[in-house]
């Protein structure tokens, strides 16, 4: 069936929403375009030739594999067709009645088209889901590319992982249903679906119509997809007669054959789909016509050439009984307030540390899902730690073991070694970002801005300096502005060699940055998740320097982290940034792309800083970073409203979905009357 304008009697011309067109083939005319001959090379993979069975070939998770840079070019006619979006993207907006503000899921989202449409239309919330790796990473480049923020997450559609009752709308478009080898997985993604939904959620849902496919399909097929390669295609109903097989062998004009392929597709009617949406829990099961595909090759339409479309609302999923599972268990590291502690004033714990300890205790006894415990004896932490039984570990000892902030990445190698999961960055991530020089080189790699620097090696004589003032001095490696005070800005030579000469009996063993000072505006990034799980930002921080007195540098320094009495601790302030929408997704973005270059987990912290020009570079990738209540990551949260504990709350979950914990069921026990009753 080549492509055709609107259908009538009210049905709606769309698209497929990101998966296999399964081309189902119906007939059509074939055009083949007149190209000038080529000298053939032998085949580079080998061809099965003719099959007797389809189904005999098919892997039962064909689809682990089959979703890649092959799949964009084989049915890019259909899924790269700006109109087919906009289309369907308009069909989900008028079916699901959703608004600016309601949370959507495009569950099998491939590329992310539809995703990246409703954000391009002002929708705030939307979430993409796919399995394929490849497909989730270049729906994130088209989001960069754009600006537009969407979380894009790779998932399994049986078990997404996502919070119950999180969503307004979940859609799945384009024949993404029915891949699996049994109908129960079918119903598995069902289910999962109504729970993902709010009680007054919707489900939108394209798939082809069986029933015409059933009894249309063409057995054999071919197409030119460009210049260089065309595809042949082969298909039979499996035994049971409930799905459709086909078979897809793609040539290259020179190359020969570069993909021998199988897959499949469940074929559901409208009765037979709506029976299973009853069965799932499903209410008021609507149906809106039919949709059919348009195509810029307008030839082998296959499985889009004639899909059911369809609404259902939530499941009423019965409300779950108090006890019924265990809160988790979660060990805390801290620092020890026994042992000194060279960055903090005095080299010791102040009462202002005791007090941050004590306001984290607070807000964690808030979030009722988890069970705390608090490990702070670093003598016995070894052994403790041995022992322990526990389901997470809250790693939060940022002074370092021993409080030596050289062995802060020695907390997670123990609890590697352990075999005991715990919260944000692994020890390749920690040392990696200890290194400011190092992630300044791999910042540049991936095209962030960054300042421009010199390095100096320890007891280098002869390094030549750069001539650019003003500039500032720091240490290369440290945390927490170590070495990093007023005298640190420097607007000439003499200045220079003394605070040169001022880190090198410091910190004798450590190489010095010298670096341009920027002079613009400051900002921090705030992201909280996982690359494979969703990223999400926090609003965006900007440095208010206005009410520190003149005169000094307008940086924050140690001062402004350790020394109560110091201007920098009392005058300076933050607020939101109020960046324009290009330069806050520049910084965002920027952010994300470290993130997972570095190895960062769960939650970190990125800054940045305008230079005279306006050019916003990075300063430093804080992996674990600050936090405690009056820290820079819990102030973005609050710009949004989120309570202190929420931030903790979210940095957990994030660690608990990349970890794969599930709370266990509440032991149950008779009480003094004999009735049954949970354990506290």
């Amino acid at each position: 069936m080549t492509g055709r304008g609107p259908a009538s009697n009210g049905e709606l011309t769309l698209s497929d929403g990101r998966c296999r067109r399964h081309r189902g083939g119906l007939s059509s005319t074939m055009v083949m375009p007149s190209k000038p001959k080529r000298p053939k090379r032998l085949a580079t993979r080998s061809c099965l030739g003719p099959v007797a069975d389809l189904e005999a070939h098919l892997p039962e998770e064909w689809w682990r594999k089959l979703f890649n840079a092959l799949y964009v070019k084989t049915d890019g006619d259909v899924v790269e067709n700006t109109e087919n979006t906009r289309r369907e993207v308009d069909f989900i907006v008028s079916s699901a009645a959703i608004q600016p503000h309601s949370h959507i899921l495009d569950l099998c989202c491939g590329q992310g088209r539809h995703c990246l449409e409703l954000a391009r239309r002002g929708f705030k919330h939307v979430m993409g889901l796919d399995r394929s790796r490849y497909l989730v990473r270049l729906a994130k480049k088209r989001a960069q590319t754009e600006g537009l923020q969407v979380v894009f997450k790779e998932g399994d559609a049986r078990n997404p992982r996502l919070p119950e009752s999180s969503m307004d709308c979940v859609a799945i478009m384009g024949n993404s249903f029915g891949y699996f080898s049994n109908k129960q997985d079918d119903e598995k993604v069902l289910t999962a679906v109504g729970k993902i939904l709010r009680p007054s959620g919707q489900l939108v849902l394209d798939i082809t119509d069986g029933g015409h496919m059933h009894e249309n399909f063409d057995k054999r097929s071919w197409e030119w997809i460009d210049e260089h390669h065309f595809v042949c295609r082969e298909r039979s109903i499996s035994q049971d007669g409930e799905r459709l097989i086909s078979r897809e062998v793609i040539v290259h004009d020179e190359m020969g054959v570069i993909a021998d392929q199988f897959y499949a597709e469940r074929l559901y009617t409208r009765e037979s789909i709506g029976k299973l949406l009853e069965k799932t829990g499903f209410r008021n099961i609507r149906h809106h016509g039919h949709a059919e595909a348009q195509s810029e090759r307008d030839q082998d339409l296959g499985m889009m050439a004639r899909r059911i479309l369809l609404t259902a609302d939530a499941p009423h999923l019965p409300a779950r009984k108090k006890g019924k599972l265990q809160a988790l268990e979660v060990t805390v590291l801290l620092g020890d307030p026994r042992l000194p502690d060279q960055i903090k004033r005095g080299g010791a714990f102040n009462p202002e540390d005791i007090d941050t300890i004590r306001k984290l205790k607070d807000a964690l006894v808030e979030l009722p899902n988890y069970k705390f415990r608090y490990l702070d004896n670093h003598a016995t932490m070894e052994r403790d730690l041995a022992e322990l039984r526990t389901d997470l570990v809250f790693n939060l000892c940022d002074e370092g073991f021993n409080n030596d902030p050289f062995k802060e990445l020695h907390v997670p190698a123990l609890l590697e070694v352990l075999g005991i999961g715990y919260t944000g960055a692994a020890p390749a991530a920690l040392a990696a970002c200890y290194d400011k020089g190092l992630v300044r080189a791999v910042a540049q790699s991936l095209d962030v801005p960054v300042p421009l620097e010199s390095y100096v090696r320890p007891g280098d004589q002869g390094a030549t300096l750069p001539s650019v003032f003003p500039a500032l001095l720091k240490p290369n490696q440290g945390d927490s502005s170590q070495g990093i005070t007023k005298d640190a800005v420097v607007n000439n030579e003499k200045a220079l060699l003394d605070y040169l000469d001022r880190l090198r009996a410091d910190f004798p063993r450590r190489g010095v940055l010298v670096q341009e000072f920027l002079t613009g505006a400051e900002y921090s990034v705030g992201l909280v998740g996982n690359p494979d799980q969703g990223l999400r930002a926090l609003p965006v921080l900007e440095v208010d320097y206005s009410h520190l007195e003149s005169g000094l540098p307008r940086i924050l320094g140690y001062e402004s982290k350790w020394l109560p009495d110091s201007p920098y601790w009392t005058q300076i302030r933050y607020r939101e940034a109020t960046l324009s929408d290009q330069k806050q997704q520049h910084v965002i973005d920027s952010s994300a792309r470290l993130f997972e270059r570095l190895g960062c987990r769960d939650y970190a912290r990125f800054d940045f800083r305008a230079d005279a020009r306006g050019e916003i570079k990075l300063l430093e990738v804080n992996p674990n970073p600050g936090w405690c209540w009056d820290g820079k990551m819990n102030i973005m949260a609050g710009f949004q409203g989120m309570r202190y504990s929420e931030l903790l709350g979210q940095i957990l979950q994030a660690a608990v979905e990349r970890l794969g914990i599930t709370a266990k069921p509440a032991q149950v026990h008779a009480n003094g009357n004999g009735q049954a009753a949970a354990a506290e």
